[in-house]
């Protein structure tokens, strides 16, 4: 987050002369499940790379645009620049950011990508919304890891997401027996939430999962060989931790509690 700190907070020096940050949600929500017992992964990865399929819309979403008022410069962003999305995205109204450090919408829960337009135009402002988590601590209660340490606050070094994503190396042996059975992402503090008894399936046929990921039982994916990785997460973006990655998240969930 210190990389590039000048560009996250002024979004001028990402698009020079733009007047208005637009931001965008799109659901990704599903209820479908895996096999009970099978390792698990975050409802966001079931299908193909949320990057490419966005980033495409949002083409669309400018041609359209300038089909309707002229030409207009600027720059679409998904989760690819240094862009303080959630911040912005609760500055606009979308939502609010929940004690999980979400971005939470009244009406969807928190099952959303999120996106930006940084264009030249001068748009109205929309206000910010309040914070409904209330006295809710039913994602601080239920992290597995301890992450949340307090209302607003998360230790992105203990969370499941970037032990099982972004870290490389090894995984912290005390960790063992704490990661309930999740090895890429994690949903929980989403899945506790009650404002994601609002969510509704998403639409979006990328998004469905590959025809052998949710029926794949535990041994098949202890089993796991590099073709049928290939062929499952082909386009997924469960390919961000390679087929190395996901053997040693595997193994690392049959290991025991170091204490």
């Amino acid at each position: 987050m210190h990389n590039h700190f000048d560009k996250r907070l002024d979004p001028t020096k990402l698009v020079e002369g733009s007047k208005s940050v637009v931001s965008l949600m799109y659901n990704y929500y599903t209820d479908q499940k895996q096999v009970k017992g099978a390792p698990k992964i975050s409802k966001y990865a079931y299908g193909k790379d949320y990057h490419h399929i966005i980033k495409a819309k949002l083409k669309i979403f400018i041609h359209r645009l300038e089909a309707q008022i002229g030409k207009v410069e600027g720059r679409a962003f998904v989760d690819s620049a240094p862009v303080l999305e959630k911040a912005w995205a609760e500055k606009s109204g979308i939502g609010w950011i929940g004690k999980n450090s979400n971005l939470i919408n009244p009406k969807s829960g928190s099952f959303f990508f999120l996106a930006e337009l940084i264009l030249d135009l001068d748009l109205q402002v929309d206000a910010p919304i309040k914070d409904y988590c209330g006295t809710c601590t039913a994602c601080i209660d239920a992290c597995p890891t301890d992450a949340i340490y307090e209302p607003y606050k998360v230790d992105g070094s203990k969370c499941i997401s970037y032990f099982t994503i972004e870290l490389k190396s090894q995984i912290d042996p005390s960790m063992a027996g704490k990661f309930d059975d999740w090895m890429f992402g994690c949903d929980v503090c989403q899945d506790v939430c009650p404002w994601n008894r609002f969510s509704s399936p998403h639409k979006e046929v990328l998004f469905e999962p590959h025809k052998d990921l949710l029926g794949m039982q535990k041994n098949e994916w202890q089993e796991l060989t590099r073709e049928v990785f290939n062929e499952v997460f082909r386009k997924s973006a469960v390919k961000r931790t390679k087929y190395e990655g996901l053997k040693r998240n595997i193994a690392f969930l049959n290991q025991k509690r170091a204490y």
